[in-house]
């Protein structure tokens, strides 16, 4: 059966909030315990929440850091020094599950979060996903396949598998489905996002660099297109000469600024009435 376990007890943290480390959120019979740390604010809550997915090309990964390319822990610091809790967190790999393992795990962190809004201290009727890659791709899935997502920031997605045509024995796609897409033409389609949009779609933040050559900026394309063709709030940011995880950009700490902005934005509290 599966289970999770209450919140851990929270410590302070130094931007003056709490943490909690180490939170199961699922129990999943036959494999790992699967965690998330949750960081919030310092003052009166109920805060909005973001929940962070890492990448990692599906197979690797760890909800604690952040690409190279970024400062170690910016992206949390940055969500909280402007009133927004975050929630990073760990998801099965491909050499422990494939689809739709990964993201039956992020629906199930979005349901634990919500059934324990009140002890954490958030408002999970303004919550966000944030992810990068692989990550993104959940998250892309997550906002589009749930009603759980107020709002979605996407860095460098892949967001149709076939069209990626990585079908290799030990490619990243073949990995997560079980097989080349080509022939689970049913699976790379339930895991693509760009093939899962449907009118109610909640605003999407796309950031993908123009000469990343591991997930094409057409990957991102594809996306904002059929958002837009929905009925959807889409903006699509290229940036021009990054690579994949912004490499050879110089200011990511901007791009980080950019997501951060957006997600305050949408996630704001609406007046009454």
């Amino acid at each position: 059966m599966d289970l999770s376990l209450p919140p851990v007890a929270p410590v302070p943290s130094p931007s003056g909030g709490l943490t909690r480390h180490g939170v199961s959120y699922a129990l999943r019979s036959g494999f790992r315990p699967l965690l998330l740390d949750l960081h919030v604010p310092a003052g009166a809550g109920p805060f909005p929440v973001v929940v962070w997915l890492h990448g990692g090309a599906f197979r690797a990964g760890d909800r604690r850091y952040l690409p190279d390319t970024v400062r170690p822990g910016a992206v949390f610091e940055a969500l909280v020094a402007a009133g927004v809790a975050v929630a990073t967190v760990d998801y099965r790999l491909s050499g422990e599950a494939v689809f739709p393992a990964p993201l039956d795990d992020v629906t199930a962190a979005l349901g634990y979060l919500r059934s324990y809004a009140g002890e954490l201290g958030l408002d999970v009727d303004r919550l966000g996903v944030w992810g990068e890659s692989a990550g993104a791709t959940l998250g892309a899935l997550a906002a589009l396949t749930t009603d759980a997502v107020a709002a979605a920031v996407c860095w460098y997605p892949p967001t149709d598998l076939a069209a990626l045509g990585h079908d290799g024995p030990d490619s990243p796609i073949t990995r997560l489905l079980g097989g080349p897409a080509a022939e689970l033409p049913e699976a790379a389609a339930l895991a693509s996002p760009a093939r899962r949009v449907a009118p109610g779609a909640p605003p999407f933040l796309l950031v993908h660099g123009v000469r990343d050559e591991q997930v094409p900026f057409a990957q991102s394309e594809a996306l904002h297109e059929r958002l837009r063709a929905a009925g959807a709030r889409s903006v699509l940011v290229p940036v021009e000469g990054a690579g994949h995880c912004f490499a050879g950009y110089p200011d990511v700490p901007g791009l980080v600024a950019q997501a951060v902005a957006f997600l305050s934005r949408e996630l704001a509290a609406r007046p009454a009435g």
